[in-house]
């Protein structure tokens, strides 16, 4: 990890910078808890952290950058819930694809569907893209509560 910003409660977004390193991976969730855990988010906690596996993964699998560039991540609540953005300095944009059941990878973009709101890919200042997902907080309905 490059650089750490620790969020606190009044705080909207939390901006790191990773090497291409897989173990980064590991580090990124540990921070994304942490911000979720502050902000009152720990409801997301579970495909938030998937989501930002997979697209941290891909970035360092396929975005096809040197060593020295990193990939930042960025993760924002919103009012109504979170947003993730991986930051890569590669133009090449991630497709999901048809996984093979024999193989062991290419779901990714599969599983980031499924959890998501929604998810997707976007210009950024500079060279590369961004890729993103948003995750709202689910409304339990008054029928739905837990009456004991």
């Amino acid at each position: 990890m490059y650089g750490k910003r620790k969020p606190n409660p009044t705080d909207r977004g939390v901006v790191l910078r990773w090497s291409r390193d897989p173990r980064c991976v590991a580090l990124a969730r540990h921070e994304l808890r942490k911000a979720l855990a502050d902000w009152g988010l720990s409801v997301l906690e579970d495909s938030a952290v998937l989501i930002l596996s997979e697209l941290l993964s891909n970035a360092g699998l396929h975005a096809r950058v040197t060593p020295e560039q990193v990939v930042e991540t960025r993760y924002f609540r919103s009012s109504g819930g979170l947003r993730i953005e991986v930051h890569d300095g590669s133009p090449v944009r991630p497709q999901p694809r048809t996984p093979d059941p024999e193989a062991l990878n290419g779901r990714g973009l599969l599983l980031v569907d499924a959890l998501a709101d929604e998810w997707g890919v976007a210009e950024r200042v500079g060279p590369g893209k961004v890729v993103w997902a948003s995750l709202s907080v689910p409304v339990v309905r008054p029928s739905e509560r837990d009456c004991s």
